[in-house]
């Protein structure tokens, strides 16, 4: 179990306590869900004042990093404050409006991850396509949601774009949160790993358009999927 930095004595004590827990929550120290130690432990393993740690704690929870429970302690909310953010907004945002933005950037990521990705990156794609159709053949909808969400940030990674790999990593949380899994049916489902494998093969071939073709008809495809359950779930 990795240790919390503890802060140097200076005058900003409790500013560098926050960039100290901050680091230790980024790092997974504490991971997301998790309940932090009591404020008795914190204090004793770094040596500060409980004045101290309780105005950093109060940052962190500003932050949108921790959450106090009353009668159950502080849980680690978000990893960075830019994932705790793009979730509040996220839920606040019209779901056409999160489809688009979805689409916007795996579009782009796509088109750039087939110029870009390595031959390592490609083997990912093809194993997680695998998974990906092993959970649907297994009827594990939850599993198949996850291995769709892993899928789609490795096509990020490869487009080699650190800002765009890290702005999606903490917005595919606020995009799965907001928007969960569908649930295809038979044919839904084979045309969704079809679009899946086209994006691959064209990732893999260095074809960069028919890479944003795909990855924007997926999007469209799970849109229109949605759509067609709300006006059916209507009409009952």
């Amino acid at each position: 179990m990795t240790r919390i930095s503890a802060p140097r004595r200076t005058a900003s004590l409790s500013a560098q306590l926050v960039e100290s827990l901050r680091a230790h929550i980024e790092t997974g120290g504490w991971p997301v869900g998790t309940r932090i130690p009591p404020e008795q432990a914190l204090v004793e393993e770094l040596g500060v004042g409980r004045s101290t740690l309780r105005e950093a704690i109060g940052a962190l929870v500003h932050l949108g990093l921790l959450e106090p429970r009353a009668g159950d302690g502080t849980y680690v909310r978000s990893s960075s404050e830019l994932q705790s953010v793009m979730v509040r907004r996220a839920g606040s945002a019209k779901r056409d409006d999160v489809l688009e933005l979805r689409t916007v950037l795996e579009e782009y990521a796509s088109g750039a991850a087939a110029l870009r990705r390595s031959e390592g990156q490609v083997r990912q794609l093809r194993e997680l396509l695998a998974d990906a159709e092993a959970a649907a053949a297994g009827e594990d909808a939850s599993a198949a949601t996850d291995v769709d969400a892993l899928f789609h940030r490795s096509v990020v990674r490869a487009s080699g774009n650190e800002l765009l790999i890290e702005v999606y990593d903490h917005l595919g949380t606020a995009l799965t949160s907001h928007l969960g899994g569908p649930t295809w049916n038979a044919a839904h489902a084979e045309e969704h790993g079809g679009l899946h494998r086209r994006l691959v093969d064209a990732i893999e071939t260095r074809d960069e358009g028919g890479a944003r073709e795909a990855a924007a008809a997926i999007v469209r495809l799970t849109r229109d999927h949605e759509i067609a359950d709300s006006r059916a779930a209507e009409e009952r």
